[in-house]
């Protein structure tokens, strides 16, 4: 059964992207490291490609393999990002759009957030409804970096 873990995002971090981008980042690094393929899921192309340019200006020592959809080696790189489904197997999946993936029961675990915007909150809480009609495992935890 997929786990989905809901981090709850409390403040913003001192970075120049939205907090959620900035956890899903870390998220992405912490399962790169536990040697997890990783797959990005974001509502457009212009947020894909913010988390993309995130993703070169982070933390040396936290670099995470990636690219957009479509480029790098032919079979990816360890760390998708997407506004389109995935092709291909992997094992986790973060999700930073406004639904809840169609595509979420092919991964071993999928991340989702819970803003601190209350409108946001709204959203995510209607993800979660349909993640739990749909069968999947649900669990929250509060986002936190290492």
């Amino acid at each position: 059964m997929t786990q989905v873990t809901f981090y709850i995002v409390e403040q913003q971090p001192d970075v120049n992207v939205s907090a959620v981008v900035h956890y899903a980042c870390e998220l992405a690094s912490q399962h790169y490291r536990q040697n997890n393929r990783v797959f990005i899921f974001a509502d457009n192309q212009q947020q894909a490609e913010q988390i993309d340019e995130y993703l070169w200006q982070f933390d040396p020592n936290k670099f995470v393999p990636h690219n957009l959809f479509g480029e790098g080696p032919k079979y990816g790189s360890p760390v998708e990002i997407s506004w389109q489904p995935p092709r291909g197997r992997k094992d986790v999946l973060i999700n930073i759009s406004q639904q809840m993936p169609v595509f979420a029961k092919q991964f071993k675990h999928v991340c989702d957030f819970v803003p601190a915007e209350e409108a946001e909150k709204v959203q995510a809480r209607e993800r979660y409804k349909h993640y739990r009609a749909a069968g999947f495992a649900l669990a929250t935890t509060p986002a936190t970096t290492n």
